[in-house]
């Protein structure tokens, strides 16, 4: 799913990411059709043509997890973000780094609070944060 969009031998840097995850959303909406995939999600018809055209709009990792929920045989979109929320929690006890180390060295405007809040999931997280969390803690696993 999404924490594995990038294979290992591939640059695991926060843009190389964020295009993993949206060629993976643009297979779903390939695969299903943007009426499917408007139709199973809260997201908008533009935002899913805009998937499907290869831009990357700006989504929530609950709101990607909907999309890839809808594959056939694919968990449930809680569990998809969950799965993505745990390899980084696990990443962040292999690579013992915390929060507030991780909230320095990215490139985004969240603290160390709020990238605590973000990997348990009680703050909403777009996918680009998600990818610059994601790559700092993966890089130094």
């Amino acid at each position: 799913m999404l924490y594995d969009a990038v294979a290992a031998d591939e640059e695991g840097s926060p843009e190389a990411l964020l295009a993993a995850y949206f060629e993976e959303l643009a297979s779903v909406v390939a695969d299903l059709g943007v009426d499917t995939v408007v139709g199973g999600t809260g997201l908008d018809r533009e935002t899913v043509e805009a998937i499907q055209s290869g831009a990357r709009p700006e989504l929530t990792l609950e709101e990607a997890s909907e999309v890839l929920a809808l594959s056939d045989g694919a968990p449930d979109a809680d569990s998809i973000a969950w799965e993505s929320r745990d390899h980084v929690l696990m990443g962040m006890t292999t690579a013992v780094v915390d929060v507030d180390t991780i909230a320095r060295e990215i490139d985004t405007e969240l603290d160390g609070k709020e990238i605590q809040q973000a990997v348990e999931g009680r703050l909403p997280t777009t996918l680009e944060q998600f990818a610059a969390i994601q790559a700092y803690v993966d890089a130094r696993r």
